[in-house]
């Protein structure tokens, strides 16, 4: 059986905050976690925050943001930081471990890149997998899962909840 799961929290940086704590939680159970979680520098609202990623389970932390300038429009996803963040994440899961969070299943994986192959590697190794995304990009979610990932509700108590509902 999959054990895929993906959430989806409306308020600036809430889904971030999110998996970080349930990243820590289930450390603090003794689960071996891989992956990312953002964690975003404050910022002021005229302009983006700067995107960084912690690789779990300790680091490091990868600046994924580029600084466009003020007037820039464009995707601030900086490639090669992204680049680095999936090579640190794929040579992490040589390890054994339980659970894969993804901060965000965006539009580098909905065009098939991302960290797309990882996810899929983290099923393949019977690992749960709980992935943040947006109502824009949960359709191809779905695609990508088989139809098999579960839409769990964006609060710490359902995430843990579903998160024992599949592995008792």
């Amino acid at each position: 059986m999959m054990k895929i799961a993906y959430t989806m929290a409306h308020g600036r940086g809430e889904l971030d905050l999110l998996l970080s704590d349930l990243a820590e939680r289930l450390e603090a159970r003794g689960l071996k976690t891989r992956g990312i979680v953002q964690t975003n520098t404050e910022c002021g609202t005229a302009q983006g925050c700067d995107m960084d990623v912690r690789i779990l389970p300790n680091g490091p932390t990868i600046r994924i943001s580029q600084n466009l300038g003020k007037e820039a429009q464009g995707c601030r996803l900086d490639p090669d930081a992204m680049a680095t963040a999936i090579t640190a994440v794929g040579q992490s899961m040589q390890a054994d471990f339980d659970v894969f969070l993804l901060n965000k299943f965006g539009k580098q994986e909905t065009e098939g890149g991302g960290f797309r192959d990882l996810l899929a590697d983290a099923l393949e190794k019977d690992a749960t997998v709980i992935a943040g995304t947006n109502p824009l990009n949960a359709e191809v979610f779905e695609e990508f899962s088989g139809g098999m990932a579960t839409n769990v509700s964006a609060d710490i108590e359902s995430l843990l909840a579903w998160y024992d509902q599949v592995n008792q």
